[in-house]
């Protein structure tokens, strides 16, 4: 479908960037980064928030939507809060999701 294409691009070209950039150059980071980065966060929670009462546990898209509230989206949050105080352990978290996000949605946009 044309959307699955749209969704698996989008997070190859601008999710998989985004946390490979910040991942990488944590420490040259600019402050509005760390502030996008927090409401990205809060944006992710409450959109899959939205999206997840509408599936069942069964789902596929029920875990990645549970995935991105209970992990992807804190993260962003925690990052974006704490800013150039945040621990190297949390940038690399990012980077490792940066890489995840590259290759699964490369995989399935293959596939």
């Amino acid at each position: 479908m044309v959307i699955d294409i749209i969704v698996h691009l989008f997070h190859i070209i601008i999710v998989g960037a985004l946390f490979l950039y910040v991942g990488m150059h944590r420490d040259m980071l600019d402050p509005t980064w760390f502030k996008v980065l927090f409401y990205l966060g809060l944006f992710i929670v409450v959109y899959h928030l939205f999206k997840v009462y509408g599936y069942w546990v069964a789902s596929r898209g029920f875990w990645v939507n549970i995935i991105h509230i209970l992990f992807v989206g804190p993260l962003l949050v925690y990052i974006g809060y704490y800013g150039k105080d945040t621990s190297r352990k949390y940038f690399e978290l990012i980077l490792m999701l940066g890489f995840a996000s590259i290759g699964y949605h490369l995989y399935y946009l293959i596939v």
